[in-house]
């Protein structure tokens, strides 16, 4: 796969891998990362904003997390600067994002399930979500 950016290898902005290869845990995760490559291939969203954006949310959970106990995700917090960025670039909203997120939330476990055990380039993930939206 070729990306149109190049990701960081270490440090706080760099995904979590393994043997090498990216390592997503859930299938949004890497259906967001495929959305997010999209965009920044498209000119949609600038990669360094986002990397920026990425590094000031995971500072911001280093802060709170060990009073709130809460558990490290990497993807949430790509999740969050992909929100911020999507929200930058006018692209949307909060209240729509919130809508999104409550539609794409209802919908039942596994209604897509068949789709989880392919193994897609990243653009057809970022048209499958994109598809998505739109209903």
């Amino acid at each position: 796969m070729t990306l149109p950016v190049r990701l960081d290898e270490d440090g706080a902005a760099a995904p979590p891998r393994e043997n090498g290869e990216l390592a997503f845990s859930a299938p949004w995760e890497s259906r967001l990362f495929g959305l997010t490559m999209a965009l920044v291939e498209a000119g949609r969203l600038d990669w360094e904003e986002f990397r920026g954006r990425l590094i000031v949310r995971i500072a911001a959970w280093e802060k709170r997390a060990p009073s709130a106990g809460e558990s490290w995700n990497y993807w949430q917090r790509w999740r969050e600067a992909f929100e911020d960025s999507l929200e930058a670039a006018g692209l949307v909203n909060q209240p729509e994002l919130d809508d999104l997120t409550r539609r794409l939330a209802a919908r039942p476990h596994g209604h897509d399930h068949h789709n989880d055990h392919h193994h897609h380039h990243h653009e057809e993930h970022a048209a499958h979500a994109v598809e998505e939206t739109d209903q």
